[in-house]
């Protein structure tokens, strides 16, 4: 007995010195994991980390310039408060967030009910979701142009109603966010559908036993448990509805100039490398910002373990 309680004592700093060491051969290049992960390191580095050094260092250099330079410069920051940039990033951010907000709102009863009420049938449920992933975005929202503009599907339907025989369905702001939210769907679903796995039914019984209301049950228990997967599906969705460009263009014409069609006409147009780098750093480091601050509060380790679970 005593000698089992001398062992438990000790596998602590056992422990502590197995993974010292393991970490040592990995610093050394001594592990198969290392030359494993070693290629994919270097092409990360090329094409990742490169690249944004490149872009880093071009935002700081004259306007209109495409040579590297050592006179460095702060005019195309300055840039983006004198010619008015900023309306442009803050309806990025706008919609954005409504797209967060939306996907959340038609995802959550569709992951709730693949994984508690259909979870048998979830894979071709699965199946049915993924496939319009398959098909370009930009077919996508060409198609909903075919049945939103004036003597469309939608306008056919509803030109027997008195009061729409004229009615745009097209080139206004809530049909862009529609059309954000209906290409951004999958990025919310699939990682509620996880986050839900986390659920304990059991806890939610007990809340039921309680007296707890539905909205108590989902606020309280739900919610909490669920956290991992909701933020990193908001987190998916925000980032990439951020610098979303074509779905403004298509379905709201000129209603409004998100800021990905600057950084566009800054690159191309304008032939301004130095500005549109600026620009990317802008919207990059706002990005990484956001994804600080909700990795602070997401423990990814049980969420993955949680998928592994599932899987």
């Amino acid at each position: 007995m005593e000698q089992a309680t001398i062992q438990d004592a000790a596998a602590p700093g056992v422990g502590v010195k197995a993974e010292a060491k393991a970490k040592r051969r990995f610093r050394e290049g001594k592990t198969p994991g290392f030359w494993l992960a070693l290629p994919s390191m270097i092409v990360l580095l090329l094409f990742f980390i490169v690249p944004l050094v490149l872009i880093f260092v071009y935002s700081f250099q004259e306007p209109y310039s495409f040579d590297l330079s050592t006179n460095l410069s702060s005019l195309n920051y300055q840039d983006f408060v004198g010619e008015k940039y900023y309306p442009t990033l803050g309806w990025s951010v706008v919609l954005a967030i409504l797209t967060t907000v939306s996907t959340f709102i038609f995802s959550y009863p569709c992951a709730y009910g693949m994984v508690k009420v259909f979870s048998k049938k979830s894979i071709w449920i699965t199946l049915l979701l993924v496939m319009p992933i398959f098909v370009t975005s930009n077919i996508r929202l060409y198609g909903w142009t075919l049945i939103l503009l004036k003597g469309g599907f939608l306008h056919f339907l509803t030109s027997w109603i008195p009061g729409m025989e004229h009615a745009e369905f097209l080139y206004n702001f809530p049909i862009i966010v529609m059309g954000t939210t209906n290409i951004y769907f999958p990025f919310m679903l699939f990682p509620l559908i996880l986050g839900l796995g986390m659920v304990d039914d059991g806890a939610v019984e007990a809340a039921i036993d309680l007296g707890a209301s539905r909205w108590q049950v989902f606020k309280e228990v739900e919610f909490p448990m669920a956290a991992a997967g909701i933020f990193i599906g908001g987190l998916l969705v925000f980032v990439l509805s951020l610098g979303s460009m074509v779905e403004a263009q298509v379905l709201g014409g000129n209603v409004i100039t998100t800021f990905a069609d600057d950084l566009h006409h800054a690159f191309s147009f304008q032939q301004n490398w130095p500005l549109g780098s600026a620009l990317a750093v802008i919207i990059l480091a706002l990005t990484l910002g956001l994804i600080i601050v909700v990795l602070r509060y997401v423990d990814l380790d049980k969420l993955l373990s949680s998928r592994a679970k599932l899987g």
